[in-house]
């Protein structure tokens, strides 16, 4: 497997260039949001400037050329992510609009009075409200599997959470705030064989790993662009294909149709167009496409590698700083490292890094549960992608020691 080089990477990342508070950008905020490479950047431009037209609604030039380019990134997708049928892959805004769509139409064609939906303490809240919202409607019930000190899903407390037969469970591939990578395939299988629906959570996953939704069982997947190099605004929902049949459209509109008649009714176009009514985020479906097909040139192992050495090298360093608790532990885990400092608010040390160029997150990282279950307010967030350097990850070290400093005097 071929070795990465962070800083050829970064020749293709313009926003790297430029400086914050008078010193060079220090971008450590990948889970919140990927910066973009040019390829995807040009991607966006190109079809803005050149071929921008309507998609599946015209006979005229620009309107085919666009309609493939956009047919071509949901072909990149589909190979992507080794989906059965191309037409699994359904275009949404993000992993959130998708899951929304899942607990809109499979949701509430299945989930009755009683039911039970299975989630973790762990996910976003993305992976949450839905459902608390579905369940509600429905008169069915919510139930969450635990996390382990170290930050694992509780093997125990899932299993016989799983005794309850729960119609669907959604869970997250990676956690956004932990790091943890979650053995979903062996979940997969325990939640099919007490007969659940499989959703699984990939905004994290997506640009880290390779996902291969058949070898995983999922039945749903979900993810958002902005994470994996691409535009904001743009995600994918997978969906097994009998399933998806299966489904009733949640949107209605133009696209989604096959025949719309005042006096018969509608009737509904196949997949994957049932799905999207509208016209649809076209540039950014496109540089999407672009945008795995970026990652896919790099090579994941190659960026999994270098993100491994980032993650490794930020939690000796912050593991070694007086008064700082690293939160999460699991032994498989992904490129990101939370954690808190004693007597000092999370905000805080956010701010002052900032002062020093670098861009970290803080707060509850929109899983305010997880929060919960560790007993505190929020966390620092550093997460790594292919263009970070060990230098920056130095630095982040050298200016959290920096911060604590200036904070306690």
């Amino acid at each position: 497997m071929k070795s990465l080089d962070p800083n050829q990477i970064r020749l293709q990342f313009p926003i790297l260039n430029r400086e914050v508070n008078g010193k060079p950008l220090i971008y450590l905020d990948h889970a919140a949001s990927a910066q973009k490479p040019l390829a995807v950047i040009e991607a966006q431009r190109e079809y803005l400037s050149h071929y921008h037209s309507n998609v599946h609604r015209g006979v005229h030039a620009l309107s085919n050329q666009a309609t493939e380019a956009f047919e071509s990134a949901r072909r990149s997708v589909s190979a992507s992510i080794n989906a059965e049928f191309v037409e699994e892959v359904i275009w949404v805004a993000g992993a959130t609009d998708g899951i929304n769509l899942i607990a809109q139409s499979w949701g509430r064609d299945n989930i009755k009075q009683g039911d039970v939906v299975l989630i973790t303490e762990m996910e976003h809240h993305a992976n949450i409200v839905p459902w608390q919202m579905l369940v509600k409607a429905c008169g069915a019930r919510l139930e969450a599997v635990g996390v382990t000190d170290d930050g694992v899903l509780d093997k125990t407390d899932f299993q016989n959470k799983l005794k309850l037969q729960p119609k669907l469970v959604a869970l997250t591939h990676v956690s956004n705030t932990l790091g943890t990578i979650n053995d979903v395939k062996f979940w997969a299988d325990e939640a099919h064989a007490a007969g659940s629906i499989v959703l699984i959570d990939g905004s994290q996953a997506m640009p880290h790993m390779d996902v291969d939704v058949q070898a995983l069982g999922c039945d749903f997947y979900v993810f958002s662009g902005h994470k994996a190099y691409g535009p904001t605004g743009i995600g994918v929902l997978y969906g097994k294909r009998q399933l998806l049949e299966e489904m009733s459209p949640w949107r209605g509109g133009g696209e989604m149709i096959d025949v719309v008649s005042l006096k018969h009714g509608t009737t509904f176009a196949g997949l994957p167009y049932k799905f999207e009514a509208g016209t649809p985020h076209i540039s950014g479906a496109i540089a999407l496409g672009v945008a795995l097909n970026w990652i896919q040139g790099i090579g994941k192992g190659a960026m999994q590698d270098h993100e491994n050495t980032l993650t490794a090298q930020a939690r000796r360093g912050l593991g070694q700083i007086e008064g700082l608790r690293l939160i999460g532990n699991a032994p498989n885990s992904s490129s990101v490292v939370s954690f808190v400092v004693d007597d000092v608010h999370p905000y805080d040390i956010g701010t002052l890094l900032d002062s020093q160029g670098i861009a970290v997150r803080t707060g509850h990282h929109c899983t305010q549960p997880l929060m919960e279950r560790f007993g505190v307010v929020g966390t620092v967030r550093a997460s790594f992608g292919a263009y970070n350097t060990l230098q920056e990850v130095d630095a982040l070290v050298s200016g959290t020691q920096r911060a604590i400093r200036m904070l306690k005097g």
